[in-house]
């Protein structure tokens, strides 16, 4: 039993180093590509005034999309935030997915809204809303209740209503920076490609107060889980994503705040139900459409457009996330396999959709194997030297801390949402003490998302938010 133990740790651990070297490859490289990127994108923010595009009578109108499912502990704050962006035109529409709690009451109270005929029609097959809500004092906000369908009916309900060329979805637990959307359409109006898909960084609201929907006093959580999750954030939306846009092979683009052309959304038959992630989803079938009707477009990724969201703040909430997230990645990879290494569908295709696959996929099942297996059983049964565990367990945590300060620093130099020392050096601190622990939970969820798609499962697991501290207007 000891030998049979002793070979099957042998070669697993030879795929765990090899496993290793190409994942860490393959961030390095994605780490300068996005180190690049991000610092071209800053040089050109800093020369281009975006408020110039507020005054361009060619800024095409924008619907802002919001899938609401019994979020009445942020809605109000997300749509206060949403009514005072800086753009020329804007509607806005909420879609309520026949919650269970009050979100709809607390609309209606806090904006006076009252129940109208509007012409709905269907672009996309969801069914009539069971009411729409209006009020002449705010023009552009209307509200659909609908039956409860699922977060993608929700949102193919809002494009339905929506009348602009172009689409924002929005979460309801976010709030918007004033500029963000601007910045979101630059690349549509300012490249010479026809962009259909503009993708933004999120960000952890966990810590900071609001007031009116606005960022009143931006401070970082208190819990070790959150502050966790402020570095990963940091660390996924500028240490990745920037470098996929650079290779023109962006596969991602998170829908708590992304712009679509919705012409080529309804084309590609809106969003599915089909996986749980609908918008990485999306992203997939839109390329896939185009693609196939041989007309050229692009998918970005800008790195300055902030969106901040209410991350989970437990354990339990956690997984429910990380859970859904790998799963939905790995539904949509294996629905779009025939992409994968096709020349046809470009870089995304021959590159990111791969690496997605072997190393978000794959990978976190081996990472999580070796944590969960390989290192009790070299520890405890075949009594490894100690110094040589360490030694392997210092390269993996050096590396990734590496990773994790390298992004807290660009976002010092660029974005910098952090004003005080103080913040700046607990971020440098967690971006270690994220690598001892947190990871390795979080990969196990990931690794346990991946399992799910091969049992076929393919439920929604809803996060409960506990609501983001929200001052008092005209409170000091």
């Amino acid at each position: 039993m000891r030998e049979f133990l002793g070979g099957l740790v042998y070669y697993s651990d030879i795929v765990f180093l090899i496993y290793f070297f190409v994942v860490n490859l393959g961030y390095t490289a994605l780490m300068a590509l996005s180190l690049y990127s991000v610092s071209l994108h800053a040089k050109y923010a800093a020369r281009k005034p975006y408020r110039d595009l507020a005054d361009s009578p060619v800024t095409p109108p924008v619907a802002i999309v919001i899938a609401a499912y019994n979020e009445e502990a942020n809605i109000v704050q997300t749509v206060l935030s949403l009514m005072q962006l800086t753009y020329p035109e804007k509607e806005l529409i909420v879609v309520d997915d026949g919650s269970s709690d009050s979100t709809i009451d607390v609309l209606i109270h806090r904006f006076q809204l009252r129940s109208m005929d509007l012409i709905f029609r269907e672009a996309l097959k969801v069914g009539q809303p069971r009411a729409c809500y209006y009020n002449p004092e705010f023009p552009e906000l209307v509200v659909l209740a609908m039956r409860h369908g699922g977060k993608s009916c929700a949102l193919n309900a809002g494009i339905n209503m929506a009348r602009s060329p172009y689409f924002c979805t929005v979460d309801a637990d976010c709030v918007i920076e004033q500029d963000a959307l601007l910045r979101l359409m630059a690349p549509v109006l300012q490249s010479g490609d026809n962009v259909v898909v503009s993708g933004g960084i999120v960000r952890i609201a966990n810590g900071c107060t609001l007031e009116n929907g606005r960022l009143a006093k931006m401070e970082l959580p208190k819990s070790w889980l959150e502050l966790c999750q402020v570095v990963e954030y940091i660390r996924t939306f500028l240490f990745g994503r920037p470098g996929w846009d650079m290779l023109n092979a962006t596969f991602i683009a998170s829908g708590a705040f992304c712009v679509l052309h919705r012409e080529s959304t309804i084309a590609a038959g809106g969003f599915s139900d089909n996986t749980v992630t609908e918008d990485i989803d999306i992203i997939a079938a839109i390329r896939r459409n185009l693609t196939a009707r041989k007309i050229k477009f692009r998918v970005v990724f800008t790195s300055d457009p902030v969106c901040w969201t209410e991350a989970p703040h437990s354990l339990r909430m956690l997984a429910r996330q990380r859970r859904r997230w790998q799963l939905g990645m790995t539904q949509t990879l294996f629905r779009n396999r025939d992409m994968i290494f096709n020349r046809a569908y470009g870089n995304t295709g021959t590159l990111s959709m791969p690496f997605h696959l072997f190393m978000e996929v794959f990978g976190c099942v081996i990472e999580a194997f070796g944590t969960v297996v390989l290192i009790p059983i070299s520890l405890i049964i075949l009594k490894t030297p100690l110094p040589i565990f360490f030694v392997f367990m210092f390269l993996a945590v050096a590396y990734g801390t590496l990773l994790s300060m390298g992004s807290v620093v660009m976002e010092e130099i660029t974005l910098r949402r952090y004003p005080r020392l103080k913040d700046v050096m607990i971020l440098m601190l967690f971006s270690v003490l994220e690598n001892i622990g947190y990871r390795q939970i979080v990969t196990i969820f990931r690794a346990y998302g991946v399992l799910q798609s091969l049992r076929r499962r393919s439920k929604w697991e809803h996060v409960k938010h506990k609501g983001l501290t929200v001052q008092p207007s005209g409170a000091d």
